[in-house]
């Protein structure tokens, strides 16, 4: 099928910014499971376009005059299908197996970790799907109840979340079982209004290939699925990024309309 995806990040600040640096993984890259059919980024200023050491396409956006907003927009049409064929990979699988703070496992991961031990070891892709399950089961989801810097253990503690913290969840119960697991931002088609547009999964190696688990829809990723950037975490492989200097408080709003496009 084909993805259009209409995204616009803006950032608002209650004093002037002097300078800021705003890192950009919104650019989609060729694979076996999506043909980017067209694609372009709206920025203020030109940006540098390089390749991050995930293989993410990333475009650094540097802004040294005075300003109080940043308006990003991003938008193009994807061709996308079911399959997710193995791509050559930058770097080699076990370097997911690295903890984050983001993903630094508590006691209550491990034992989750450990009460699938024995089906993920006996048949990986089943054992992850029942790991998946159990961790939707413990964390339903919920808006507006963490933030970009709540870790793994405290979602799990608090029993709720939304895409990304079920991901970090999921990753470091992998990683507790020696899996390699990653991050993954991107885009998702839904007729469902909790949770659309921007989303987040997480993949595992299993030994041979890398296996995609959308905890919070319960399913396995597909053609409704638009993967832009892969990383150890959320910080890794977030769409956009920034620093800065000066602005005072700041006020983001970000917002992905993705629908099926006319053919």
């Amino acid at each position: 099928m084909q993805l259009t995806i209409d995204h616009e990040t803006v950032y608002r600040y209650d004093d002037t910014v002097s300078h800021s640096t705003q890192y950009l993984r919104l650019t989609p890259a060729n694979s076996g499971h999506q043909r980017v059919v067209s694609w372009q980024l709206e920025l203020p200023v030109a940006a540098s376009e390089s390749t991050d050491a995930y293989g993410n396409i990333l475009h650094v956006l540097t802004l040294d005059t005075p300003h109080s907003e940043i308006r990003l927009k991003a938008r193009g049409v994807v061709e996308t299908c079911d399959d997710w064929l193995d791509q050559p990979e930058v770097l080699p699988a076990p370097v997911f197996l690295r903890e984050t703070a983001l993903t630094e496992p508590d006691d209550a991961i491990r034992a989750l970790a450990a009460a699938h031990a024995d089906a993920v070891a006996a048949n990986p892709e089943a054992g992850l799907t029942a790991l998946m399950q159990a961790i939707a089961d413990a964390m339903p989801y919920t808006q507006d109840i963490t933030h970009a810097g709540t870790t793994a253990a405290q979602a799990l503690a608090l029993g709720a979340g939304v895409c990304q913290d079920h991901s970090h969840v999921f990753i470091a119960a992998c990683r507790c079982l020696g899996l390699p697991a990653r991050y993954v931002s991107g885009y998702l088609l839904s007729d469902r209004d909790t949770h659309v547009a921007s989303h987040a999964w997480a993949e595992a190696y299993d030994g041979e290939q890398w296996l995609g688990f959308d905890i919070s829809n319960r399913q396995r990723p597909d053609r409704h699925h638009l993967k832009l950037a892969v990383g150890l975490d959320y910080s890794d492989a977030s769409p956009v990024r920034g620093v800065r200097r000066g602005g005072g408080s700041e006020a983001m709003q970000a917002h992905a309309k993705v629908s099926e496009a006319d053919q």
